[in-house]
């Protein structure tokens, strides 16, 4: 069989990134250029200033994928590209750049949802891996509870009813002052504190076994942080850090164990940028020894936003005849029932 080499580009929020992958497993380069600093003193992304930065950037990192790569342009076989969810003019940045390449070069379009993506990191991770799995996907902006069917099918099972815990993580964050990104900050104070100290709430949706709900987790912190300032009184704040993760942990690893015994599961997979979390994936590894299941789980850079994931997730859809047409366009609210 031919070997395929997908150059992939990815943008969805605040990094530009692309990178050349072989036959969806086997990465010959990842670059990726970060706007954290950027956004830092803001606390958070500002969708304007993501935007301009990917304009500027785009073209060096996907110059620099193929120079890492030791290819061209005519080398590769398909452009892959992030079309949602995300912010829509950090997406339409990573989208018209790759419809021009395609359009140059005559290489076929393949629109990627950054989902999947996600969950296809796991397949550079462990190149053993194969559908049907279960996956949580838990990052910025999602927490999902997913059945691998195969390659590029999906069975949502659980979704959040409202914060993603990587918001709640950025959320709780900024309450107690580590700033931002709220995600290694938390981790890191937690492994100083006392996870008992607090006992916030571990929500469960009543009509839904597999749903998240992280809203009244981070409110009841935020009350505790308000009602202390307003009494004057002094918070440990490795102790609350410690107290929320948590509860967190709890509930993402009750609710996968449980659609695993449901669903009869033997491998699972961690996947998105909270997966990096360390307390996340100390306990999926004693939950998941002690029911007998692989766990896979990705590098930490594979699992913030990255073009290698993408260029997994582009080979099986390539490889199933998806072709986008040039206008193909950003969006921003795209669901994974609707790849």
């Amino acid at each position: 069989m031919k070997d395929i080499y997908i150059l992939a580009i990815e943008s969805s929020c605040d990094e530009t990134a692309a990178a050349v992958v072989k036959n969806g497993r086997e990465v010959l380069s990842n670059v990726i250029y970060s706007q954290i600093a950027l956004h830092t003193e803001y606390g958070g992304v500002v969708p304007e200033i993501a935007s301009r930065k990917h304009i500027e950037k785009i073209n060096q990192v996907i110059r620099a994928a193929l120079d890492e790569a030791e290819m061209t342009l005519d080398d590769v076989d398909a452009i892959a590209v992030t079309y949602g969810p995300g912010l829509v003019g950090s997406l339409l940045v990573g989208v018209a750049a790759a419809k021009s390449i395609a359009f140059a070069k005559d290489k076929p379009l393949v629109g990627v949802h950054h989902i999947e993506g996600h969950i296809s990191a796991n397949y550079i991770q462990d190149v053993t891996l194969e559908p049907p799995f279960g996956c949580l996907i838990v990052s910025g902006g999602h927490t999902h509870l997913v059945e691998v069917k195969d390659y590029g099918e999906y069975v949502v099972h659980g979704r959040t009813r409202d914060d993603a815990a990587g918001e709640a993580f950025d959320k709780v964050a900024r309450a107690i002052g580590l700033g931002y990104p709220g995600g290694p900050k938390v981790d890191k104070l937690a492994k100083e504190g006392d996870c008992e100290a607090y006992s916030f709430p571990r929500a469960v949706v009543a009509d839904s076994p597999y749903d998240f709900s992280f809203s009244g987790l981070k409110s009841a912190v935020l009350n505790l942080v308000n009602q202390a300032k307003m009494k004057e009184e002094e918070l440990n704040k490795a102790d609350i850090a410690a107290s929320f993760q948590a509860a967190v942990v709890e509930v993402l690893v009750s609710h996968s164990m449980l659609m695993c015994e449901n669903y009869g599961y033997k491998t699972f997979a961690l996947a998105g940028g909270v997966a990096s979390n360390s307390a996340i994936r100390a306990a999926f590894d004693k939950a998941c020894k002690e029911r007998d299941i692989k766990l896979v789980y990705p590098d930490p850079i594979l699992c913030t936003d990255n073009a290698a994931m993408i260029g997994a997730a582009g080979y099986y859809e390539y490889l199933k005849g998806v072709r986008m047409g040039y206008d193909l366009n950003a969006v921003p609210n795209l669901k994974l029932g609707d790849i």
